[in-house]
């Protein structure tokens, strides 16, 4: 075996997706001392993605002063990538829960710093941007980070203000006309691995809102925010968002990034696959690794695990999952390109015992697969 793809999800309470790569490769190279390994670090666009990307691909980290959710000064952050033409952005680095900690109110928080992050790196001269949603503390349908990138919003007496959950219901009309310029030759994908509508009892607020403090009042009442905004969205901008998958993520700011800025909303996973252009990776590899902290009938929509599967098995490449896990339904998981699912649950203990020793019986698992490749002659 010459050269092994690394490319797990985190196990999420116990290890990062770095930590695991790390951990597989110590396993690997106590096996195989000549071989070419290539760690992958998994975002799927929460905390951490920024993170994910540098570790995969090198870059910098640019950490800069925006509007928080609130909007008070707050130091911030985003990643640039492929030498200066690539900027990676999670919204939780502006918006996010934990910069809410024991103040939570979806019906005042803002996505205005996130657009702050945005036209930071279109001054830096970024052509790209990955857009990670995840972990909002917001309800603006994404009004906030157009409203810093240039996006004017009016009520009915003509007053000019930057609409939060809990005013949407008062814009009256939306004046695109004076939009950062900067926009129109960037390519902006936002990685979204939900397909919640912008509204209704599946939608951003009646989902996501009780996680962000909304009681049930205010999730009526940010939901009608929502099937307003989407009303003059259609009518000033001619753009039909409310029905389309993943426009109620984060608070409604997948639908604000197709109708402000023109962003296609992809699968979080093949956003990596295709920034860390894997397929080439695939080329020369012999093995490939993935995993997640549980692999399950639910896993097969199409997540990290199956959609890494499904290149690797149109290269003949092939793949074997770590899991914490192993639940019901997976048999079409190797249909879609799984060679092999592991357990590293090595030993019957409830969760809070195995999560302690959860990274020895990683490094364990692993070094159990290579012994027995080895002995094989592979």
């Amino acid at each position: 075996m010459k050269k092994v793809l690394l490319i797990p999800d985190s196990f999420k309470g116990t290890m990062s997706s770095a930590e695991i790569c790390d951990i597989m490769e110590r396993a690997i190279l106590e096996n195989y001392k000549d071989i070419d390994i290539v760690k992958i670090p998994v975002a799927d666009g929460g905390e951490g993605s920024v993170d994910a990307f540098l570790a995969a691909m090198g870059g910098e980290k640019v950490k800069i002063k925006v509007k928080g959710p609130f909007f008070n000064e707050i130091d911030s952050f985003y990643g640039i990538i492929e030498g200066g033409k690539t900027a990676v952005i999670e919204m939780a680095a502006a918006s996010g829960l934990p910069l809410v900690e024991g103040k939570a109110n979806p019906s005042k928080t803002t996505t205005y710093g996130v657009g702050q992050l945005m036209e930071d790196a279109l001054n830096k001269g970024c052509k790209k941007i990955i857009m990670g949603l995840g972990g909002s503390s917001t309800n603006d349908a994404g009004c906030g980070a157009a409203a810093a990138l240039g996006v004017k919003f009016y009520d009915k007496d003509g007053k000019e203000f930057i609409p939060t959950g809990g005013t949407l219901k008062d814009v009256f009309r939306i004046d695109k006309s004076n939009i950062n310029p900067l926009l129109k030759n960037v390519e902006i994908i936002t990685m979204c691995d939900i397909d919640n509508p912008l509204y209704g009892e599946n939608g951003a607020a009646y989902i996501f809102g009780p996680q962000k403090g909304a009681d049930e009042n205010m999730v009526k009442e940010l939901d009608a925010g929502l099937r307003h905004i989407a009303g003059v969205i259609e009518k000033d901008m001619g753009e039909k968002i409310a029905g389309q998958k993943g426009a109620g993520a984060a608070g409604g700011m997948g639908a604000g990034m197709v109708a402000f800025f023109g962003s296609k909303l992809q699968m979080g996973i093949e956003t990596v696959l295709d920034t860390v252009k894997f397929d080439e990776l695939l080329s020369d590899a012999d093995l490939v690794i993935t995993g997640e902290g549980k692999i399950d009938h639910q896993s097969i929509r199409g997540k990290v695990v199956i959609g890494i599967a499904k290149r690797s098995k149109e290269k003949n490449v092939p793949l074997v999952a770590i899991v914490g896990d192993i639940g019901n339904g997976i048999d079409k998981a190797y249909e879609l390109g799984v060679s092999g699912i592991f357990s590293i649950n090595r030993v019957a203990v409830p969760y809070k015992e195995a999560k302690l020793r959860a990274k020895e019986d990683l490094y364990l698992t692993v070094d159990n697969l290579m012994k027995f490749l080895k002995r094989l002659g592979i």
